[in-house]
């Protein structure tokens, strides 16, 4: 047998899917336990199964391997059609939390639209009313702000999330009341995220509600919360793995994105990042976690202004 410390040190690369205790283990082929700790340990393949049902003591997932941070600006420049994503995190120094809200178009009534403020948040309005074919999913409010909470989602459940939280409801209660878009054979994701900062503390949480691998007679509905988020991590949810026909629906969880200090550095890589066919508009927000005190940036193709 070969000590813990040992194995956690040299093997953990090689072989990611065990999930280690502080037993022994032999090395042979099939990496079975030493027997005399084999009721006390637990060995997963998950390398070749793909996927693992418990986590790790030391909380890593995926397979046994820490979940990697992406670069944002990648994720977006590598996909010409993400469709509207969602980001939710945490700046670097840690005093500020981060929103960004973006939409995209292929039809030309999904690009005729632009973020305008309103109250505390946002809604979408035609740039060009005379060319507005059809408002149902495309005109909504992306973002609200009940109280100490911040609501930001891809359509009207926006106001679903504020009027039964409002109500006493919970986010993922709220969300049971709504399912995925009726646009087949799209059925494109319903994405929301919450954000709550009250006396200094913050936490947020994701949700998306998709079609069961694009048959509408069942929804798929998970919920990610993340409570005292790191310092410069944030958690990126978009609609669609790329463009397709049918477009494909977003899979696994919220991807671990770097999230700066600088609201302008921020909204700019977002932006420019997105495909310069397919963006229409923008939102940033940026709120001192302290003091509650916010800063905000919308950014329109169709206007060319950016606030």
């Amino acid at each position: 047998c070969i000590p813990y410390s040992f194995i956690r040190k040299f093997f953990l690369a090689k072989y990611p899917s065990i999930i280690y205790d502080k037993h022994r283990y032999t090395t042979d082929g099939n990496r079975k336990l030493c027997r005399k700790t084999y009721r006390k340990c637990t060995m997963w393949k998950a390398d070749r199964l793909g996927s693992m049902d418990k986590v790790r003591p030391d909380g890593f997932l995926n397979g046994g391997k820490a979940m990697n941070m992406l670069s944002l600006e990648q994720e977006l420049k590598g996909n010409a059609y993400p469709g509207r994503g969602i980001v939710i995190g945490r700046t670097q120094d840690g005093k500020k939390a981060a929103i960004a809200y973006f939409i995209m178009g292929r039809s030309e009534n999904s690009r005729n639209r632009v973020f305008v403020e309103e109250g505390e948040g946002i809604r979408t309005q035609a740039f060009d009313p005379s060319k507005l074919s059809d408002p149902s999913l495309i005109i909504y409010a992306p973002v609200r702000v009940l109280g100490n909470k911040t609501i930001v989602t891809n359509g009207d459940q926006t106001d679903t999330i504020y009027e039964l939280m409002d109500k006493q409801m919970t986010f993922e209660q709220a969300l049971r009341t709504r399912e995925f878009e009726p646009d087949a054979p799209n059925y494109t994701p319903r994405i929301s995220g919450i954000l709550h900062i009250e006396n200094g503390m913050y936490n947020y949480a994701m949700s998306i509600l998709k079609s069961n691998h694009g048959n509408p007679d069942a929804c798929n509905r998970f919920t990610f919360a993340y409570s005292n988020p790191a310092a410069g991590e944030g958690h990126f949810i978009h609609t669609y793995m790329g463009d397709g026909n049918p477009l494909p629906s977003f899979e696994g969880e919220p991807k671990l994105v770097g999230i700066p200090n600088d609201m302008e550095e921020f909204a700019n890589t977002v932006w420019e990042s997105l495909n310069e066919d397919n963006k229409v508009s923008l939102f940033i927000r940026f709120i001192d976690i302290e003091t509650g005190v916010y800063q905000s940036k919308i950014f329109n193709k169709n206007s060319y202004k950016n606030k």
